[in-house]
């Protein structure tokens, strides 16, 4: 199948390439999938699982939970903040009038 690339406009271009590419990937896919069932299949002819071999994390999240607050809004006391991620808008404006972090502490 030889495609005669001189003759395909900018639309009929970006559309073959589109097609090449989702074929590559369903072709990486395919071999993948071949992989893992041979990885299986070495690991059960060896007399193993695949939790003894890889451990049972598998599919599993690790939950990290919820932090308590280290530092609260004097002007609104149910504002507070873990002290991770964004400082809040409240924390900037407090540091900007002269309080110190350690004034806001809990």
């Amino acid at each position: 199948m030889a495609v005669d690339l001189k003759n395909l406009n900018h639309n009929q271009l970006n559309d073959l390439i589109g097609k090449a590419q989702q074929r590559q990937n369903e072709l990486r896919k395919e071999k993948v999938v071949k992989l893992r069932e041979k990885v299986h299949a070495l690991i059960k002819a060896e007399g193993y699982s695949f939790e003894d071999i890889f451990g049972s994390t598998r599919g599993k999240r690790r939950s990290t939970g919820t932090v308590a607050p280290k530092y609260r809004n004097p002007a609104d006391p149910e504002q507070t903040w873990s002290g991770r991620g964004k400082r809040p808008r409240w924390f900037n404006d407090a540091l900007k009038a002269g309080k110190k972090e350690k004034d806001l502490a809990i």
